[in-house]
């Protein structure tokens, strides 16, 4: 039987429309990853809140009000915060000890920003050997430029979610996650 984890990566303030960074979709994504969340906590699984901090960057700055874990997924008990200062998760952070001592072997990703916490998580996690879900209506994004392109969130969104469906893990909606 697969020990699990939910990683929820950086619901923090910064993302709302209050913040510097706001997404497309926050409040929807937030909503269904607090389900996911209330799901684990009956079942017992692992709770893994990751929180961005960015040292001398305009956004996530340690300490401000835009760091914080938004109040729609907040940590409850002894529930594990782990702080990154890099996209990947795993990078120079506990959280692959963590996952190990608690013998994790499944984690299933929520979070933000789909196109690069999220993206760069799920991808150290499968190299790493852990068997991945990501729940893609648990995760939000915005819209990118390259160039002259501007590229819709709804696309950024998808290609993500489609690059990591193809050889990353499961991609699957809260409304499956939580039938199983």
């Amino acid at each position: 039987m697969s020990k699990r984890a939910i990683l929820v990566i950086d619901l923090q303030n910064e993302y709302w429309p209050s913040g510097e960074l706001p997404l497309q979709g926050i409040d929807a994504a937030a909503a269904n990853a607090a389900r996911v969340i209330a799901h684990a906590r009956k079942k017992g699984d692992l709770v893994v809140h990751i929180r961005h901090e960015a040292p001398g960057a305009p956004f996530f700055v340690p300490g401000s009000l835009g760091s914080e874990i938004n109040a729609a997924v907040l940590p409850e008990g002894d529930e594990s915060v782990i702080t990154k200062k890099f996209p990947n998760s795993f990078r120079d952070t506990g959280l692959k000890d963590l996952l190990d001592q608690q013998d994790v072997d499944e984690v299933v990703i929520v979070g933000a920003m789909s196109h690069m916490c999220v993206d760069a998580g799920v991808r150290a996690a499968n190299d790493l050997g852990y068997r991945t879900i990501t729940i893609h209506d648990a995760c939000a994004t915005m819209d990118l430029v390259f160039g002259d392109t501007t590229v819709p969130a709804a696309h950024v969104h998808a290609s993500i979610m489609a690059a990591l469906a193809m050889f990353y893990g499961e991609v699957i909606g809260t409304e499956e996650f939580l039938a199983r």
